[in-house]
Formats: structure tokens, sequence, C-alpha cells
């Protein structure tokens, strides 16, 4: 079968989706909510399982890809839970100090989708961290589901400084050229724009469809932004202006880019609301900006 896009799905419903997926609606709030969209001998669950990720299917790079070593790495993180697990990836056979990527999760911890990315990422020549915010209640439990209530328990601040501690550890690391990029997704957008207020020394940042600080933060942010949107995310879309705004005032380097008729989380092939061409752009883009301010 044609594999499903946003396009095969009432808007109304995929809002309700993107509810669920942010914890605003439980399980049984969504199904109760979808059953009106439940025609044709489909059923309000198998909307929900055909709306969930599939994580074999969107695969991109092996984990045994033997044009990557990878493993399994904890570092401290005193002011946070005490520490901090991620999956530590980098090209194979290349010797030498190598730029560095702090890859950041979606609300659903350190998921196959995520260590796929972070791969991505380090076969383009980077050291890349991808940390787990959900180490320290044993980490992905490998499901989505759980990952999202056990995701709901954390102390958001000590999770804050377990993504600072783990962005200084990737900076100092033996391998490191001392570049350091941080690129996020939904949650993990947000912590991208976080960690630019929070660490001078970040050389580039980018949020796709994150959260965004304080506008008096903005005066803060030191390093050059690459800011992606989705078109249909007013969730999201709705703060841009009075950020934007701050970022203006205080004279930062940054760029966004609206992609017309995405949905919140269009990079994510792993579900319907992935869409292919504006992904490639904003991966294009951002690897193209990684190079300039990482590699250049």
């Amino acid at each position: 079968m044609p594999r499903q896009t946003a396009q095969d799905f009432d808007q109304e419903l995929l809002i309700l989706f993107d509810a669920y997926v942010h914890g605003t609606v439980d399980r049984r709030g969504f199904l109760e909510k979808a059953q009106k969209f439940a025609v044709g001998g489909l059923t309000a669950a198998g909307l929900l399982a055909a709306l969930s990720p599939d994580f074999a299917a969107a695969q991109q790079v092996p984990k045994d890809d033997k044009r990557l070593t990878t493993s399994t790495v904890e570092l401290p993180s005193p002011a946070g839970y005490g520490m901090v697990k991620g999956y530590l990836a980098r090209p194979a056979g290349i010797s030498g100090k190598l730029p560095v990527v702090l890859v950041v999760h979606e609300n659903r911890g350190l998921n196959p989708h995520i260590e796929d990315i972070a791969r991505r990422v380090a076969l383009e020549g980077y050291l890349v961290l991808a940390p787990d915010a959900l180490a320290p209640l044993g980490g992905y439990p490998g499901d989505e589901d759980k990952a999202r209530t056990l995701f709901a328990t954390l102390e958001q601040k000590k999770t804050a400084e377990d993504f600072v501690a783990a962005a200084q550890w990737l900076q100092a690391h033996p391998d490191s050229s001392g570049k350091l990029g941080a690129v996020g997704f939904c949650y993990g957008g947000g912590v991208a724009h976080a960690l630019a207020v929070r660490l001078p020394g970040l050389s580039a940042a980018v949020p796709f469809y994150g959260n965004h600080p304080a506008a008096e933060d903005a005066v803060k942010v030191k390093a050059p932004l690459l800011i992606h949107f989705a078109g249909v995310d007013e969730r999201i879309n709705a703060a841009w202006p009075v950020y934007e705004a701050a970022l203006k005032a205080a004279g930062t380097r940054y760029t966004a880019h609206q992609y017309p008729g995405t949905q919140h989380g269009f990079n994510n092939d792993t579900t319907p609301r992935f869409d292919a061409a504006a992904a490639k752009l904003a991966w294009e883009r951002t690897m193209a900006f990684f190079g300039q301010t990482l590699k250049g």
C-alpha cells in the first residue's frame, strides 16, 4: 500500500493527534474524539495506529552501518539528575578532531528515530551526541505512550541542566574541534533555542518547530540560528512574531523558514505528518548551515 500522508487525514484529526502527542489529550480522550472520523470500516484505534510512528519503515541508516562507530555513553550532570546517558556516533576511519552536534529528541526520549537522525548527522562528518532525557527514569521504554507518560514526570529544571551538561561534555570531548551545534525537534527544538540562550560558546542552533524562549532572553543569544516552522502549526507559530522582534532588536543572526501546508512534525519520517519535499529541503538547509558555521 502507498504510504499515507497528512492529506489522507482530516485537519481536525491531525490537530487532535498533535494534542495527544503533546499530552493535552490522553489516549482515551483521543479515541473518543476521533470516533467521528472513523468511517469506512476504520476505528478510532485504527486511526491512532495509522498516525503513530513506524520506526522500521523510516530508518535511513542501519544501526550496524560500517561507515559509523556508535556507542552508549554516560556523563555527569551535577546540576541536573546527576547523570546523563546518550548515543554517540561518529564517522568511522576518520582521525583527528571533528565539529560536534547535539541532537535533541521530541517529548518521548531517545527513540529509534532520533538515533537514526544522529547517525544521519554523523555521516555528514560530525561527532554527534543524542542524549536521553528519560535516562534517570530508566531510559526510553520502547513504547511511545509509556515514553510520553514518563516524560511528563520529569523535573524540567533538572532536565534542562542535563542537556546543558551534555552539550558542554560534547564540546569538551577529546575528539571535538570545539565547534558545537545543536539541532532539536519539537520539544528538542525548544531545547535548541534554550541552549542558544544558555551557552555563549554555542556555534549554531537549528530548532525545528520548537517553543521559543522568553523575549527578554533573546539578547543572550550569540549563536546564529536557523529556525524551521511548519505551515500549519498555530501552537508554535503564534509566539514567533514577538520572539522575532526581540531577536531583531538584539541584532541576533537568524534565518527562519516556514514550509507551506506542512504539519508540526513534518521532518519526522516515521508518521504520516512527514512531508518528504519539505523535510528534504529543511535537511539540506540544516547541513549547509552547519557546514558554514561548524566547518567553515
